[in-house]
């Protein structure tokens, strides 16, 4: 009878709870596609939820686990950087992609800095430590903003505010490391007076952004071909399976990263390359609804996590000064930087503030946070958890609440009917799949 009143054991605890995840991945997109509420908020505070239970007999803090809390948020976004990438329909060219030009140059450089001002004169944070506070929270975060993106290959619903959004998702991340490496290279200085600047220009930037991209269309050139072109009855389109884009997403990654260039750059890279390879056909569909899936499931792991981290703690290192940052960042500082990089761009008035607001901080903003901390020494790092972690709360929250309603009388106002698109979508003998996305019914 003992055993009947034994605790069980943590292994059976984990299968069980991801049981249940997985469960939620396919079942919650359905029942909030029409409210007012995203998947992430729910991932929130479920983890809140368990924080308060014995089911966590560990710290959740990113701070107790730097090497994992890296590891772990990489992997999430790198698989999010493949699946925008095989997402977007428009060729890729310097004209037709101007919005996205426009948010890399003007609005994330405006943000980076504004954030470093308000760091280092604002609340105080040291040089290095207010930089990488702006690296990390000026990104639109490519795992988090899949709300507001395009819809699956072929789709339809590419208009200017999702197509500019999913696009300055993919090239930031890998466009925002220069400046984190920047950070780190300056808290480096301090406690050793090395010099940096020639070092920093000529490697961070130059090479790991230049061979980055090269790097990265290589790969997507080679997986294309084998993918599409390859003679015979071998291509690997005709496995039907979808993990030829978990390979090459971890291809890319890999091989760049051993080259000492920028993997996020190139995994996006690769994504366009491919889906350029034949970009009609239908296989993309199949790669981006693994990847997709692979998506939305390590993004719930990450999220019950920070939400048991904020139950933990998280933010209690800030104060009343770093919360109005972490307003300013949400309120001030995108939208304005946004609005302004949308002047002369033709856009609606409706379509240029959609893009400024909507730029989603989160498991990226993690992710750099984590990286920089495992690299050098900062010594607000508890503090720069609590500030990045407010402000992905915040994202997430406000930007969760809002998204569906204003983007629905947004394409009112353009004369679409929401969700007429991906109606349109449907193929005879289709129906829609957990994700939102098209299926064949099982005969």
């Amino acid at each position: 009878m003992d055993e009947l009143t034994k605790a069980p054991d943590l292994y059976i605890i984990l299968l069980t709870a991801g049981g249940l995840l997985i469960a939620l991945v396919a079942w919650l997109p359905l029942v909030l596609k029409r409210l007012p509420l995203s998947l992430p908020i729910i991932c929130i505070l479920i983890g809140c939820a368990a924080a308060s239970t014995p089911l966590i007999p560990f710290d959740p803090s990113p701070l107790a686990h730097p090497a994992l809390a890296e590891r772990f948020t990489e992997f999430v976004v790198i698989i999010a950087l493949m699946g925008a990438g095989l997402k977007i329909d428009r060729p890729f060219s310097l004209r037709g992609w101007g919005v996205t030009w426009r948010l890399l140059a003007i609005t994330m450089p405006l943000s980076i800095a504004a954030i470093l001002l308000l760091g280092h004169y604002g609340i105080g944070l040291s040089l290095a430590g207010s930089l990488l506070l702006g690296a990390a929270l000026a990104p639109t975060d490519p795992v988090l903003a899949s709300d507001i993106q395009v819809g699956p290959p072929k789709g339809g619903g590419e208009d200017q505010v999702r197509f500019g959004l999913t696009s300055e998702a993919g090239f930031n991340d890998g466009l925002a490391f220069p400046f984190v490496n920047l950070a780190i290279a300056l808290s480096v200085s301090a406690a050793t007076g090395e010099p940096w600047f020639t070092d920093w220009l000529t490697y961070n930037v130059l090479w790991e952004i230049g061979a980055g991209a090269v790097g990265g269309w290589l790969v997507g050139k080679a997986f294309g071909w084998l993918t599409f072109h390859v003679p015979g009855r071998s291509a690997l389109a005709r496995t039907g399976d979808g993990l030829i884009a978990v390979s090459a997403t971890l291809i890319s990654y890999g091989l760049t990263e051993m080259a000492h260039c920028y993997g996020f750059l190139a995994v996006f890279v690769t994504a366009l390359t491919l889906r350029a390879a034949h970009r009609e056909h239908d296989f993309h569909r199949e790669m981006h609804d693994l990847t997709e899936q692979i998506e939305r499931l390590a993004m719930m792991m990450v999220l019950l996590v920070f939400g048991a981290s904020l139950m933990t703690g998280l933010l209690r290192p800030i104060g009343l000064s770093d919360v109005l940052v972490a307003l300013a960042i949400i309120f001030v500082i995108r939208p304005a930087s946004g609005l302004l990089a949308m002047i002369g761009s033709g856009m609606t008035r409706g379509e240029r503030a959609a893009i400024a607001f909507f730029g989603i901080r989160g498991v990226g903003s993690f992710y750099y946070l984590a990286y920089a901390l495992n690299e050098a020494s900062f010594g607000e790092a508890k503090r720069l958890w609590g500030i990045v972690g407010l402000v992905a709360l915040l994202s997430i929250l406000i930007h969760g609440l809002t998204v569906t309603p204003l983007i629905r009388v947004l394409d009112r106002s353009h004369g679409r009917e929401p969700d007429a698109d991906e109606q349109a979508a449907v193929p005879p003998g289709g129906q829609i799949g957990p994700s939102g996305n098209v299926g064949k019914v099982a005969d």
